[in-house]
């Protein structure tokens, strides 16, 4: 294939294409919708029980490999920075209600649940975890 007919060639695809990036940046929120919430003021948020009862604090956020969050890490019964656990809540379990977290459970109840681990070759909260792998809870 000469120059002429490789330069035609990508001026094509870059027309077909054109259309399709456009409408991409036209559908692209220019400010947040009512109800969202942003990643960085989620994490580290505390999460309160629908008494009003602080039950614990979202230590990390999963996501599933279409990139949809699947689930947040709440660090449970931590006193001081000693005692307590992880457990995996489902994203659909947490509400955002009066611009906090809420759930319907108690922190007994979290308490109880299975504790979440990360995979051996996962970090545990102080770096990225591995490129291209979901850390997962026991049992999944």
């Amino acid at each position: 294939m000469n120059r002429n007919t490789a330069a035609a060639a990508l001026a094509a695809v870059l027309l077909a294409i054109a259309p399709a990036a456009s409408a991409a940046t036209d559908n692209a929120a220019t400010t947040m919708a009512s109800g969202e919430i942003r990643a960085s003021k989620f994490i580290g948020s505390s999460v309160y029980d629908v008494h009003n009862a602080k039950i614990g604090s979202v230590k990390e956020l999963l996501f599933d490999r279409s990139g949809r969050i699947e689930q947040a890490i709440v660090d449970v019964g931590t006193f001081l920075g000693m005692g307590g656990k992880l457990v995996a809540i489902g994203l659909n379990d947490i509400k955002t209600d009066n611009n906090r977290l809420t759930l319907d459970m108690t922190k007994d109840q979290l308490k109880a649940a299975p504790e979440f681990k990360y995979r051996d070759t996962e970090s545990t909260g102080s770096s990225a975890p591995t490129r291209g792998h979901l850390a997962r809870p026991h049992g999944r």
